[in-house]
């Protein structure tokens, strides 16, 4: 090990004298300071800061090896980030309206998106972005698929990877808050949901003082079509949890495939209320020692939903109620450390590893002592609601101490795990088999999760670690009160993991985060001309060059446009006071990022249009008047010149 660091300093240090000696070359006479070293020593740089330039930059036109796809918070999207340039490279519409790319900002596909996601009857324009899952097969990420819960509301959002756009948005009816959203079982046959704050289940509406007997957790497990790309909620179903509060959840593989695993706290079942002198909820919900982790069987629970008489209908899905999933034993407990949150499988399969924000320990649970725990019914007793608790010590394989705060844990493909340490600000590398630390390295500064290159699935890259840190202080420069986060690069590939880059995030508070190989995605780069991005088939309204024309159909005005450098045919569209128009509008080209905009002053319309796209926009002219439309994408020399009129005429 000794020699093979020596042969890369001694690569390093050829490398440096290359890059110098272009650089002297490049820049003689032209009064640039041309020495690496001395431009080093007047910017304070030391060596590892040289090493760690040298591997984050990525020349122009050079392509990052990963891709990391991060929730981005209460922006309500997920962002794109370049690895190990750590770049961003693309945020992705998913719950929030965004202009840019025309999302939720005009397109009727949208808008009927957007409806069939509202909640308690209203209209939700924000989203808190919490945790991606990318698809799997076999347990590894196949590059097809990207799914994201929202916390607050609580929804799912299905994201195409073939042009990385938002197609599905699900709303579920019977949670009140979501956050163990979105994971994937092995086969993406289901992404699965869990609950945070419980809520009246049965009942629309029940009181705190009524907590134990009406309130409730759950976990949905939506099936996924993969053929269409959709979530298909008649084939999900959900069930009953008891009213702690759910949190993470992760899927079992290998030989724990077929079972989910589930973080809780508020196993106090506290209610708080400081104004009724209770216990707030920090002290109420933190005062046991330990809370529980649920284990359920969703592969035989699929078959028990499927089965009729054994799942209720609530509000259009369906629940397997507590009762029976206990029956059926679809759904144990085992006691984990207190106030967890990550329930992480390895990439075996074979054990299950928890943080308690309030224990300095890991613990690792064998699926296979848990297994045989539940055919034996080998239990210490039962909850309140009849749920069958495990035995701690039967189903462990040991602990870990990592430090004050441990959250989330991921994998490399050597056997060595990584976790967050939320308190002492570190990431700490352990090796699962035999349990013992390894390495440690301080982050900047409250780390939440953290990410390895393909970390979650059975075979990890490793490589490069991220870690996601709730505070910057005094890493960037300041821009007020509100602090951009700060995700760290980390080298894994040496002795010692090493610090390569800071990455500040100012569009929301980012929580989780998966990387995938690069070559495994394969987007497109034009659609074929008249493709619907919402069906990724040819839109029925889609416009070919020389079919452009106005229809008149009673009280409707059918306007087909075409959209090409550097014109819109129609130009001018004449219309009635009160008439609905509707606008069908093809973007002809197919050369690579030729987009076109296009938006109707004062009707609040605003459509992105990729190459080949096909979109319809539809709306009432209630205002009489000249607006003009123009092209909002900057693509040509004569760009101002794209653009038109919209004239309605007065009624009369």
């Amino acid at each position: 090990m000794v020699a093979r660091r020596q042969v890369g300093l001694l690569v390093l240090a050829a490398a440096l004298a290359v890059a110098g000696a272009v650089a002297l070359e490049s820049c003689a006479g032209r009064g640039g300071t041309a020495d690496v070293g001395a431009i080093a020593r007047e910017r304070g740089l030391t060596d590892a800061d040289i090493v760690a330039a040298v591997k984050t930059y990525q020349p122009t036109g050079r392509l990052d090896e990963y891709l990391m796809f991060s929730s981005g918070g209460h922006g309500g999207q997920v962002l794109v980030i370049g690895i190990p340039s750590m770049r961003l490279l693309k945020v992705i519409a998913a719950f929030t309206p965004e202009p840019w790319q025309g999302y939720a900002t005009g397109a009727d596909e949208h808008r009927e998106m957007m409806r069939r996601a509202r909640v308690a009857g209203h209209d939700i324009t924000w989203g808190d972005t919490h945790h991606p899952a990318l698809s799997e097969t076999d347990a590894d990420y196949d590059g097809q698929f990207l799914f994201i819960g929202d916390k607050a509301n609580p929804r799912i959002a299905v994201i195409d990877l073939r042009d990385f756009e938002t197609k599905q948005l699900v709303a579920n009816p019977n949670m009140g808050t979501d956050h163990g959203a979105a994971f994937v079982t092995p086969n993406t046959e289901y992404v699965i949901e869990s609950s945070q704050y419980a809520v009246p289940l049965w009942n629309e509406y029940a009181d705190v003082d009524r907590y134990q007997q009406e309130y409730r957790g759950l976990v949905t497990f939506w099936k996924f079509d993969r053929q269409r790309g959709r979530v298909d909620e008649a084939a999900s179903f959900s069930i009953e949890l008891p009213p702690y509060w759910q949190d993470l959840a992760d899927a079992g593989k290998g030989p724990s495939a077929g079972w989910a695993f589930i973080n809780s706290f508020n196993g106090e079942m506290a209610t708080g209320g400081i104004e009724s002198r209770k216990p707030a909820f920090e002290a109420g919900a933190s005062q046991n020692d330990m809370d529980y982790l649920h284990i359920l069987n969703w592969q035989k629970a699929a078959q028990v939903a499927a089965t009729p008489g054994r799942a209720r209908m609530q509000r259009g899905q369906r629940v397997i109620p507590l009762r029976t999933a206990v029956d059926e034993g679809l759904l144990f407990l085992a006691p984990e450390p207190k106030s967890p949150h990550g329930a992480d499988v390895t990439p075996d399969g074979r054990r299950i590893v928890v943080g308690g924000k309030l224990d300095p320990h890991v613990t690792v649970y064998a699926f296979e002592k848990i297994k045989q725990a539940t055919e034996q019914r080998a239990f210490t007793g039962n909850d309140a609601f009849g749920v069958p608790i495990l035995d701690f010590n039967a189903v462990i394989d040991g602990q870990l101490e990592v430090g004050l705060g441990p959250l989330h844990t991921q994998f490399d493909g050597e056997g060595n795990a990584f976790t967050s340490v939320f308190l002492d600000t570190k990431v700490v590398k352990w090796s699962v088999e035999p349990l013992q630390v390894l390495d440690e390295i301080g982050v900047h500064y409250n780390v939440g999760h953290i990410a390895v290159a393909e970390g979650d699935t059975k075979s990890p890259d490793g490589k490069y670690l991220v870690s996601l840190n709730k505070w910057a202080i005094d890493r960037f420069s300041p821009v007020g009160p509100l602090h951009p986060q700060n995700f760290q690069l980390i080298d894994l590939t040496g002795e010692k993991m090493q610090l390569l880059y800071d990455m500040p995030i100012g569009v929301g508070e980012p929580h989780y985060a998966q990387i995938i190989k690069a070559d495994k995605l394969n987007p497109q780069l034009v659609y074929p001309v008249g493709t619907s991005p919402g069906t990724m088939a040819q839109a029925r309204d889609a416009v070919a060059g020389g079919q452009e024309r106005i229809e008149r159909r009673g009280n409707e005005v059918h306007v087909y446009m075409t959209a090409i450098r550097s014109h819109f045919n129609p130009e001018h569209i004449r219309v009635r006071q009160g008439e609905r128009v509707v606008i069908h509008i093809t973007n002809i080209e197919q050369a690579r990022e030729a987009t076109h905009g296009f938006a109707i002053a004062k009707y609040n319309i605003n459509l992105s249009l990729e190459p080949g796209e096909s979109q319809t926009a539809s709306f009432v002219a209630d205002q009489a008047g000249v607006f003009p439309f123009y092209c909002t994408e900057f693509c040509s020399a004569l760009h101002l010149e794209m653009a038109g009129y919209l004239l309605v005429e007065p009624r009369g």
